[in-house]
């Protein structure tokens, strides 16, 4: 996935859904890619884009790291196997990444905030932002370095023309 979250995905890759407020609200430092292991049913919807990012987070526990509050709608066909929407799922990375975001988020108070879900070489990975949380001011001044940048951009492609 591209650093800033934005533009077009690389090839073979399909995204799923994006957590649009998770940059609003979080000055992301570092981001990492996990698996994220599932069940038959919530791969199929996933792959009808029943899910939902806005309150998810993730959290190390003991060795492992597993996300929470990701909500994955249940799946219409799979009415007599189908799995609860809200479960905590267990991500898949290597245990020094591990070790490393677990540090971060114990000792230096960061937050593990999913930026976006999607099918890479058809596995499901989730991209995690390292992150800390933004104050109302830094909020505001994010909003107004948007919208110079904007005016700007404006400017420019005016005296082009």
């Amino acid at each position: 996935m591209s650093k800033s979250g934005k533009g077009r995905a690389p090839e073979g890759v399909q995204v799923v859904a994006t957590n649009r407020r998770a940059r609003f609200d979080f000055e992301v430092e570092e981001s990492y890619e996990a698996g994220l292991a599932l069940t038959g049913s919530e791969v199929k919807s996933l792959r009808a884009g029943n899910l939902s990012l806005s309150d998810a987070y993730a959290q190390p526990r003991g060795d492992e790291l597993f996300l929470f509050n990701c909500r994955i709608g249940e799946y219409s066909a799979a009415a007599q196997f189908g799995h609860a929407p809200l479960r905590e799922r267990k991500l898949l990375m290597k245990r020094a990444e591990i070790e490393k975001i677990r540090v971060n988020v114990e000792q230096r108070g960061y937050t593990l905030v999913p930026l976006s879900l999607y099918f890479k070489q058809g596995w499901a990975k989730v991209e995690l932002g390292l992150a800390k949380g933004r104050k109302h001011e830094d909020r505001r001044n994010a909003i107004a370095e948007r919208e110079t940048k904007r005016e700007m951009d404006r400017a420019m492609s005016r005296k082009r023309r």
